[in-house]
């Protein structure tokens, strides 16, 4: 038995359409705002959309208002919505419930601001999905899948290309920074700061925060990259895979939890430790968990084998023409 060899345009072609059809499946609920669900999956499906028409961007002809950067703009619209949703329901569900009753009529305050901010989101993402600029995006997308143009390299096949479109990113990851944080590198030889206090790692959120986030960004980009090609990888693939979406979930979450932070003090208009000091404390309590669960992932991808592990996975893609 033999499969067809794929060409690059086909992955290319496969990624817009599949991802174009998830965001729209899901515009009307948004719309209605009857589904917080539906903001999650839309917000994904724009995302990932993104991702393919900017990994894709060298061998695409495509329409300005289908661009990286148009998508992106109504991206962040959906985003902004969907953070609001995410702290309130986290503030609710995982921090309310374990809290005094003092500081539970005190986070009250917290939700009307909440409230307010959502209402305002929900307007601009209302009046972002029912612009001109959207609807051109939709129209541009759907022109092109009907009659796609592509740059001359999408001919190619996909086996020949593959590593080339995945190590450029992947090199980015392991390059950043934040790999960095809460590091010392002496004689070349990096070592883990294994026996941190909570108020270093406090400390350290407060000084090189920015960095971890761009890191955790970085790996979502990788991540949503590498999923478009899973089908021609194995088990090895998959697994690192799953180990990138673990950086950006752990990292995510710290991130999600010192903004959280800033903005409840944002909110009281003073550090929430006296307004709300039991709060205070389980944030910075769930902050050191998730440090620990990041350290074995920083240590692993900080060493040489792991990380010529992963590029060797990555050459080593498996044939499309099998016998």
């Amino acid at each position: 038995m033999k499969l067809a060899v794929k060409s690059l345009k086909d992955y290319a072609y496969q990624a817009i359409q599949q991802h174009l059809k998830k965001t729209l499946k899901w515009e009307k609920l948004v719309k209605k705002d009857e589904d917080p669900e539906a903001l999650h999956q839309m917000r994904v499906g724009m995302r990932r959309l993104r991702t393919a028409i900017s990994r894709f961007d060298l061998i695409l002809k495509l329409p300005q208002s289908a661009s990286d950067k148009k998508i992106g703009k109504i991206a962040r619209s959906l985003g902004n919505l969907r953070d609001i949703d995410v702290l309130k329901e986290t503030l609710e569900t995982s921090y309310k419930p374990h809290l005094p009753h003092k500081e539970q009529k005190v986070l009250q305050t917290a939700f009307e601001a909440l409230d307010k901010q959502r209402e305002k989101a929900l307007s601009k993402t209302q009046t972002t999905l029912q612009s001109e600029a959207y609807k051109c995006l939709k129209q541009a997308l759907a022109v092109w899948l009907d009659k796609p143009i592509y740059q001359p390299l999408a001919s190619l096949s996909i086996q020949q290309v593959l590593p080339d479109l995945l190590l450029p990113e992947v090199s980015n990851l392991l390059l950043h920074p934040g790999w960095l944080v809460g590091i010392n590198i002496v004689d070349s030889e990096v070592k883990l700061c294994t026996n941190w206090q909570p108020e270093n790692i406090e400390q350290e959120l407060t000084t090189q925060g920015e960095s971890i986030h761009n890191l955790r960004k970085q790996a979502k980009r990788v991540r949503y990259q590498m999923e478009l090609f899973s089908d021609l990888y194995g088990e090895t693939y998959a697994a690192f895979v799953a180990e990138v979406k673990s950086i950006q979930d752990i990292l995510g979450n710290m991130q999600d939890s010192v903004v959280m932070g800033e903005w409840m003090t944002d909110v009281f208009k003073l550090e929430i430790d006296a307004e709300l000091p039991t709060l205070a404390t389980l944030l910075k309590e769930y902050r050191y968990q998730l440090w620990q669960q990041w350290q074995p992932l920083q240590e692993r991808y900080l060493q040489a084998e792991h990380r010529h592990n992963f590029h060797l996975t990555i050459l080593n893609s498996m044939p499309t023409d099998i016998s």
